[in-house]
């Protein structure tokens, strides 16, 4: 019996919290990205880790900033991440060397959408030049922190000014 009652009063208290925002991440191609290996090589199994990571940031992002009606659909269309291989290098040709003509970039087509509305939708190339200068790019051990320092400004500047600035009175 109070296995049972606990067990309404929890649908209850579900059942009236909003429904959390949704963010759908999805890869195009991933074949064809410029670079999306951590630890160099080529092919989807040395991509998953770079791009499930990816993923699941941008949906982090979004259950933190989304509204509870909004969704966000976001197709990534390219990844080069920051640094380059440089094989010729004989006792670091695996190493990902960090320079200023290697920035990363990401090219993204999004769509921000509040009850069948659209918010706000584009396609760019996201891109951090001063990518080794950025304070947000922390902390050191994480590989893949310049991407998510830069996915942090353009998250902030295209998506949640955007649904502020589309808000409903």
């Amino acid at each position: 019996m109070r296995c049972a009652v606990l067990m309404s009063l929890s649908y209850l208290i579900a059942g009236s919290m909003p429904a959390s925002a949704d963010t759908v991440v999805s890869f195009v191609h991933p074949e064809q990205f410029t670079d999306a290996s951590l630890s160099g090589g080529y092919g989807p199994k040395v991509e998953q880790p770079a791009l499930s990571e990816i993923a699941r940031y941008l949906g982090s992002l979004g259950t933190r900033y989304l509204g509870t009606r909004q969704t966000l659909g976001i197709d990534v269309m390219n990844v080069d991440l920051a640094g380059q291989f440089e094989p010729w290098r004989a006792m670091a040709y695996d190493v990902r060397i960090m320079r200023d003509v290697y920035p990363p970039r990401i090219l993204l087509r999004y769509k921000l959408t509040e009850e069948q509305r659209t918010v706000v939708e584009g396609e760019e190339m996201v891109v951090d030049i001063n990518y080794l200068a950025n304070p947000r790019a922390r902390p050191a051990d994480d590989p893949l922190r310049y991407e998510k320092a830069m996915l942090f400004e353009w998250f902030k500047v295209r998506i949640v000014e955007a649904k502020f600035a589309h808000a409903s009175p």
